[in-house]
């Protein structure tokens, strides 16, 4: 019987010993690992300074109403095929631009030019040829030009 109650004994040992490794074994593991970095809860870049800082935000309180938009004051952008009319608003002329060239036209703009704070109206042109072509291109062109009024934080309404 001694034997049987050696063997049993020297096998709860050995057991416990191999509980106590494996443990000492996972915390030096534990200790060993690098921690996980810290992700900053805002990765975005600080906005860049655009030039139209100084144009206070939109105030639709000074919008005129909806149904006469004749009145608009603001800068007027016409989405085209051929790219973005600026509107001239003294004579009502349209000003052919590329999409990339509306920040620096809006930028030279005096801020007397944006009563009612950094909002344009933005219409879409009907065009001559209304091909699957003409389409995209229009499509394209007001993608272009919403995605750099985000960029420029300055709002569009949309004309009737």
């Amino acid at each position: 019987m001694p034997t049987i109650v050696r063997d049993v004994t020297r096998d709860a040992v050995r057991d416990a010993v191999q509980t106590i490794l494996t443990f000492i074994l996972l915390a030096a593991l534990a200790a060993c690992s690098k921690p996980p970095e810290s992700v900053p809860a805002e990765t975005a870049r600080p906005p860049q300074p655009t030039g139209l800082e100084s144009i206070p935000a939109a105030d639709p309180s000074k919008y005129p109403p909806f149904s006469d938009m004749t009145g608009w004051k603001n800068p007027y952008l016409v989405v085209r095929d051929d790219g973005i009319g600026f509107v001239d608003l003294s004579n009502r002329e349209i000003h052919i631009l590329k999409p990339e060239e509306i920040p620096a036209e809006l930028v030279s703009l005096p801020s007397s030019a944006w009563p009612y704070g950094r909002v344009v109206l933005v219409t879409q042109a009907v065009p001559k040829n209304p091909s699957d072509q003409t389409k995209a291109k229009l499509r394209e062109n007001r993608a272009l030009l919403l995605g750099t009024l985000k960029e420029l934080d300055v709002q569009f309404r949309e004309a009737p």
